[in-house]
């Protein structure tokens, strides 16, 4: 029975852990601490190259190249690279009317579907840029965003930098508010880690820059490239930070099942990325361990966390009243998303029982992604997350 109770707080603790104390203690030390603000002179900006892979973003295609074009960067230090994964819409044509009036701008078509790590591979091959900023098709830029993020390349010992995302378009009918608060605390989280050690886990993949000297090709069938890439610039010893004036702008994800679609791929591909750099939990410079495993790893078995506080809160609970208390309270916590479902059919929106909701069911996204990592993934085709645009 001692052994049960061990197991119990143990797991409870791991969970309150990852999501509240290690968070709580990046901010106290974080609190007198600032990124270094030196930057490139005007006359000695790097080449640039902008790299986007594109599946069918006809709505948003012109408008993202557009972004790039307006920024304050020099024309004369920018190439823009973007690789069509063989689009079925009008985003092709759309390509070649912009390379028609663009000569920055150079489009490759890609006849078959080889996925985003793919495609970004392809093109980092025949990029010019000393810096890749890698970007999504439905992410603009503000004017500055690009001068801000590879500002901080002049020190050497920088070798990512992410910009800071902020999520447009907000509803009360699905998931965007609460999308938005865990978007905007990891924002916070992985700042965190920049100002104390460099070793951000993982850019936000809308859009990031980093050297192309320590740009790793992504291997064929892995699903999360930006944290792969990422993950490769800290085991070659340099840091990756995130610039929270390099602002960009996202729709945030508001249908549910398309979340949990993207949560899943997410969670198979974290998998990967574990087996991958699991040796940087100790061969990782300073910080790099202790943030892979408190931010990211716990995180990533918190639904069998989950499944053990509960299985043994209710063996606990035959024999000890408080036990059966901590039982009761994690199955309505896990019935919740069941209220939830029905109050939103009658159009009553609870956003404090929302928040619950989501909670639980990107645990159970975690979870799905968890198995179809054990069944073996083969391919790294996906289909863009539909956002909240008009």
């Amino acid at each position: 029975m001692i052994s049960l109770q061990v197991i119990f707080w143990v797991s409870l603790f791991l969970i309150l852990y990852s999501y509240i104390f290690f968070p709580a203690i990046l901010h106290l030390l974080a609190r007198t601490k600032s990124l270094d603000g030196k930057t490139y002179p005007a006359d000695q900006l790097p080449m640039l190259s902008v790299i986007i892979a594109a599946f069918n973003e006809e709505e948003v295609i012109a408008s993202k190249i557009g972004s790039i074009l307006d920024s304050d960067y020099p024309v004369s230090r920018l190439e823009i690279l973007v690789g069509s994964d063989a689009s079925t819409d009008s985003t092709n044509e759309i390509l070649r009317q912009l390379k028609a009036v663009h000569q920055g701008l150079h489009i490759f078509l890609f006849e078959e579907r080889s996925g985003k790590p793919g495609v970004v591979n392809r093109l980092v091959e025949e990029a010019r840029g000393e810096i890749l900023v890698i970007t999504d098709a439905n992410v603009m830029l503000e004017t500055d965003a690009l001068r801000k993020m590879t500002g901080f390349f002049i020190q050497p010992e920088i070798g990512l930098v992410d910009s800071r995302m902020i999520n447009t378009r907000l509803k009360k009918d699905g998931i965007s508010h609460q999308e938005r608060y865990y978007i905007s605390r990891e924002v916070g989280i992985k700042h965190n880690e920049s100002l104390i050690w460099g070793s951000m886990m993982g850019p936000f993949g809308g859009c990031y820059a980093v050297r192309k000297s320590l740009f790793r090709p992504v291997p064929g069938n892995f699903l999360v490239d930006d944290f792969y890439i990422n993950m490769a610039v800290l085991q070659q010893g340099f840091k990756c930070i995130s610039n929270m004036e390099a602002k960009v702008y996202e729709d945030v994800s508001n249908n549910l099942e398309e979340e949990f679609r993207r949560k899943k791929r997410i969670s198979a591909g974290n998998f990967q990325n574990l087996a991958a750099f699991r040796s940087l939990l100790w061969r990782g410079g300073p910080g790099v361990g202790f943030c892979f495993f408190s931010h990211k790893i716990i995180r990533w078995f918190v639904p069998l966390l989950v499944m053990i506080t509960l299985g043994s809160s209710i063996a606990l609970g035959m024999r000890m009243a408080p036990y059966r208390i901590l039982a009761l309270l994690q199955l309505v916590v896990l019935v919740i998303p069941l209220i939830d479902h029905f109050l939103r059919k009658i159009k009553i929106h609870a956003i404090p029982l929302r928040f619950i909701s989501h909670f639980v069911i990107m645990n159970l996204a975690l979870l799905s992604g968890l198995i179809r990592y054990l069944g073996g993934i083969k391919s790294n085709v996906w289909q863009p997350t539909r956002r909240n645009q008009d």
